[in-house]
């Protein structure tokens, strides 16, 4: 039996792995790559396999750097089971057409400025009008007053044998992509190919989330594999803690596939989290301003809203207004609410038994049209925002941040990760970098849709939100579980954090490596 490690390997995104053995290949996730727009774009395309060779998938959770490629396999000839807990099925049927709208908006927004600029540069020619001004071209290009003119920008660009921008893939190969998709309860033995065997448990990190015990009978004995997918942390509010026992057939692990987000660094503490997102709402609202935070549409989005409502009964702040700008957000937060039976007890006794839902009261409006989400734009009352994607990369985020960013009354509030190169990451450096110096001089300025912006407004960060575990929090994992691993494979991580946390391991008698990305490895 054989794993190649070919995603989320040294760095973050796209978690890819392939479980191989003599009769089978069976893949562990496949997600999107996430960070440089051309590079990405050029990873997310290539497939390092055969699809239809790929006898069934394995997701651990529906977050779309572990589950976002699976239109793509699909498309291209995959015709094996997606095996995942129901609520990681029931969310991707809403995350994996909206990720399809996402990637063809953003195709065709990127088009539409390229033809409008080959529109001005051009001096003559049907259709054009020597020396027009940008307001003019641009209505060229557009219907209705705002509606791109996609017909209009492909003739425009295959005029000036431009090539087109393409999405990854399209909203109706998202929707073949859910037919493939077997949910199963945790705790519950699928077979995922000949002498191989899958059981899900709780993996603590979003709701649905899955580790997933693997275990490969053959001529050669019995291999057992736990791929961790993202390990959460524990004692959060609605998601249960990560599995802690499992029955003696699971419990002596060959390989561990964990991951390492957040392996070289430690998290606020969880009682914290109230107290910081108190003290940043009151100062926002104190300047007049807008409280934005990007976050991602399923898991980070529901646990503020969670919290809001607690500080919000508690009285402990201004009850501003919260808008939820995302229609998956939306979609996502009802799939919460119909899937009481994995909740943690704490939500149970906090809200349930008191005949409250924990994610809809009278200060929450969900946003659902592009009118609505451009009339927020313009708003100028305080309140608060809650917009994908988690690390401003695409959706209605940008438009939010562009029209707030460069005003100081108005804060840009981070609740999780940012990966490297992505437009959350560079806000959050240069805004605590500009914070500290103690917003003097020039601000920093930064690129938002092809337009550079002065980073005026605040920025914050609360690390408690995180839904990954930190390097003690992964390692109180391993010592809690009554499990017996003989060798761990640490991926899901920027270099540096798989690497300290691999050494980190090996100091507390772990055998840890770090793989390098496209390396196969044996389990004997």
């Amino acid at each position: 039996m054989k794993i190649k490690f070919l995603g989320a390997v040294r760095e973050v995104t796209g978690s890819m792995h392939l479980l191989s053995t003599d009769s089978d290949d069976v893949l562990l996730d496949f997600g999107l790559f996430q960070g440089r727009r051309k590079e990405t774009a050029e990873k997310n395309r290539l497939l390092p396999f055969d699809p239809k060779r790929i006898r069934n998938m394995v997701l651990s959770h529906a977050h779309i750097d572990h589950s976002g490629r699976i239109p793509l396999l699909t498309r291209q000839g995959f015709t094996g089971q997606v095996i995942c807990t129901r609520v990681t099925a029931d969310a991707c049927g809403y995350l994996l057409p909206d990720s399809a709208r996402i990637q063809e908006s953003d195709a065709n927004y990127l088009n539409y400025k390229t033809a409008r600029n080959a529109l001005k540069r051009k001096s003559g020619g049907v259709g054009t009008v020597k020396g027009a001004t940008k307001k003019g071209v641009s209505k060229q290009l557009k219907r209705d007053g705002h509606r791109l003119d996609t017909l209009r920008i492909k003739e425009v660009l295959e005029s000036q044998h431009i090539p087109a921008i393409e999405p990854l893939y399209s909203e109706v190969d998202a929707v073949q992509a859910l037919t493939h998709f077997a949910s199963y309860p945790y705790r519950f033995p699928v077979e995922i190919g000949d002498g191989i065997d899958c059981t899900l448990y709780e993996a603590g990190h979003i709701l649905g989330s899955a580790l997933a015990m693997i275990c490969v009978k053959d001529k050669a004995g019995k291999r057992t594999i736990c791929y961790t997918g993202d390990i959460g942390r524990y004692n959060k509010p609605i998601i249960r803690d990560p599995a802690g026992t499992f029955p003696s057939e699971h419990r002596k692990v060959d390989l561990m596939i964990m991951e390492s987000t957040y392996g070289a660094r430690i998290h606020e503490p969880l009682s914290d989290l109230k107290p910081a997102l108190k003290k940043i709402l009151t100062d926002t609202a104190e300047r007049g301003g807008t409280l934005i935070i990007p976050a991602f549409a399923y898991g980070r989005t529901q646990e503020l809203l969670y919290v809001l409502h607690e500080l919000y009964n508690e009285g402990e702040v201004s009850a501003l207004p919260i808008f939820v700008d995302s229609p998956l957000a939306s979609n996502i937060t009802k799939v919460f609410g119909e899937h009481p039976e994995v909740y943690d007890d704490e939500t149970h006794a906090t809200f349930l038994e008191k005949g409250m839902n924990p994610f809809f009261f009278d200060k929450i409006h969900f946003v659902r049209s592009v009118e609505e989400s451009m009339a927020l734009n313009r708003e100028e009352k305080p309140h608060i925002v809650i917009s994908a994607s988690g690390m401003c990369e695409a959706g209605r985020i940008l438009h939010h941040l562009r029209h707030k960013i460069h005003n100081p009354r108005h804060t840009v509030l981070f609740v999780g990760f940012m990966a490297q190169h992505t437009l959350g990451r560079r806000i959050l450096e240069k805004g605590t970098e500009y914070q500290a110096a103690g917003r003097i001089g020039p601000p920093p300025r930064v690129k938002i849709l092809g337009k550079e912006y002065p980073l005026k407004a605040h920025v914050a960060k609360i690390g408690g939100f995180s839904a990954h575990a930190d390097r003690e929090e992964m390692l109180g994992f391993l010592k809690k579980a009554d499990l017996s691993v003989k060798k761990i494979a640490v991926v899901h991580g920027e270099e540096t954090q798989s690497l300290s946390f691999a050494d980190f391991l090996n100091d507390r008698g772990y055998a840890a490596f770090v793989p390098k990305p496209g390396e196969t490895i044996e389990v004997p």
